[in-house]
């Protein structure tokens, strides 16, 4: 081991007691263990936290969630990108399909009320709240584009590794995935939150990526029981030669299940089977 001038980096003992030092310490962007959020909504108890944490710029995180938990997506600076990866956490082979979403909905603009459907025709989450919806009616997300890959981030940024300055979305899907047991195969289509997409008259792309207003937040219903994994990195579109992104708070409690005159549940012929699909499913 190396020598620092002061030779603690030699000592064992010294190291111990440095890292039991910073025991405590509390940064911007960091997990609450256990979980604490002082802006639950009314009527959900403390006990009913499941996660509380903050994603650093380029930072990733994943949970396995229970069927009726809400997950709320914090934009707090206004500069967040929230790109998702969602499975099925009883069988990840099922996930988040950007094909059934937009063909089942008829829409490619997610905003409240829409819903996150698997490539098995069940609805993985809904989007229960959105403070990110425009004039046009669509919030400000994006399930065209994808996310940055280590290529696309080391053309634009100069480096795009995962232990490097600048990690790309792809392979932060892969670390938070390899903590349930996924490969890169499992890799799918990612959907993202608070920067928008939108399709022009001649089929290109235009990416909608602000800044924004800080505060911005989207919750999501769990449908089914689900592992998430997000990847808070610059958007793959974004146009400014930095690497800019800001940190991005995550809250989860626990919640019921959509009722059978749940709105959104009844919104539309075509969601309607989606969620007696998920009934079905768990009529087990």
């Amino acid at each position: 081991m190396s020598k620092n001038p002061t030779g603690a980096l030699a000592n064992p003992n010294a190291a111990r007691d440095h890292a039991r030092s910073m025991g405590g310490t509390v940064v911007e962007a960091m997990p609450t263990l256990p979980p604490a959020a002082p802006d639950l909504p009314a009527g959900v108890t403390p006990d009913a936290l499941l996660w509380e944490e903050t994603l650093a710029p380029g930072g990733y995180a994943t949970r396995r969630l229970p069927r009726g938990s809400r997950l709320r997506l914090l934009d707090m600076k206004g500069d967040a990108c929230a790109s998702l990866q969602i499975f099925n956490a009883e069988m990840p082979t099922e996930r988040y399909s950007f094909a059934d979403t937009v063909k089942i909905q008829w829409n490619a603009y997610l905003a409240q009320g829409k819903f996150l459907l698997s490539d098995m025709g069940r609805v993985l989450m809904s989007i229960a709240e959105d403070t990110t919806t425009q004039d046009n009616g669509a919030g400000t997300h994006d399930t065209f584009s994808g996310t940055s890959n280590a290529y696309t981030n080391a053309a634009k940024y100069g480096d795009g590794r995962n232990s490097g300055q600048f990690p790309n979305g792809r392979d932060r899907f892969l670390l938070g995935a390899a903590k349930h047991g996924l490969q890169r195969r499992d890799i799918h289509a990612a959907v993202t939150l608070f920067k928008g997409a939108r399709i022009a008259d001649d089929g290109t792309i235009q990416p909608q990526i602000g800044p924004f207003e800080p505060d911005r937040e989207v919750v999501l219903r769990a449908e089914m029981e689900v592992i998430v994994v997000i990847a808070n990195v610059p958007h793959v579109l974004d146009p400014r030669p930095d690497y800019t992104v800001t940190p991005l708070r995550l809250t989860a409690w626990r919640g019921p299940v959509a009722a059978e005159d749940d709105p959104i549940r009844n919104a539309t012929p075509e969601g309607l089977r989606a969620f007696l699909n998920v009934e079905d499913y768990y009529r087990r």
